[in-house]
């Protein structure tokens, strides 16, 4: 009879067995941090209606600085889980959950969502979901913000000069690195530190982490 143990265990991981595959309590905590991300989406698409505007009115395309408020459910996610998957669920899950409450718009915040996670996902997965320091979560959010870019640009703004996408598609890419990436990796560190991440290898914060 084998007793190989079913969960992913401290010892496993500080010995460099990595385990892919979801657990129940990665299926809860990323269910929890991507229904809470939604309703931070849905209080960030009412706070950035008055910012748009004017952002717009000073340069058309600046609006994407405000981008980052909706791409870090994915990154978040991933940094705590580790686990594949994780970004493409945790941004679809709040996208979901931000249509549910009602937006301005409708079902398409899940095709968006789609769009972004998979966009922070893609960076991940070329690091074989073993590298989860700051320059992946940078690189993750900077992803993401182009995949929002690239989908508005298509969506909402087909037919714009070659100007306001060049500036959009800039202020997406650094919003996203530094609201989705930069912050969402000091909020993974800032949880780790209280002991509340101790059942993953985010809760792990010492020189060995990566």
């Amino acid at each position: 009879m084998s007793t190989q143990p079913t969960d992913t265990t401290e010892g496993e991981q500080h010995a460099g067995v990595r385990v892919l595959r979801w657990r129940v309590v990665d299926i809860v905590v990323a269910s929890v941090l991507a229904t809470a991300a939604g309703l931070v989406f849905v209080l960030w698409n009412i706070a950035s209606n008055p910012i748009s505007a004017p952002l717009s009115a000073l340069l058309p395309g600046l609006q994407a600085l405000l981008a980052g408020g909706w791409l870090f459910a994915g990154v978040l996610t991933a940094l705590v889980i580790r686990k594949p998957g994780a970004a493409l669920y945790g941004e679809l899950v709040a996208a979901t959950v931000s249509a549910l409450v009602g937006n301005q718009w409708g079902a398409l915040t899940l095709e968006s969502g789609l769009v972004q996670g998979f966009g922070a996902e893609l960076v991940f997965a070329v690091f074989l979901y073993r590298r989860w320091g700051l320059p992946v979560a940078l690189l993750a959010g900077a992803v993401a913000g182009l995949a929002l870019a690239i989908n508005d640009l298509i969506l909402w703004y087909p037919g714009s000069a070659d100007s306001f996408a060049a500036i959009y598609t800039v202020c997406a890419i650094a919003s996203g690195a530094t609201i989705a990436g930069l912050l969402s990796w000091f909020a993974v560190r800032g949880l780790a530190r209280t002991g509340a991440l101790s059942r993953f290898g985010s809760g792990r914060i010492g020189p060995d982490a990566r």
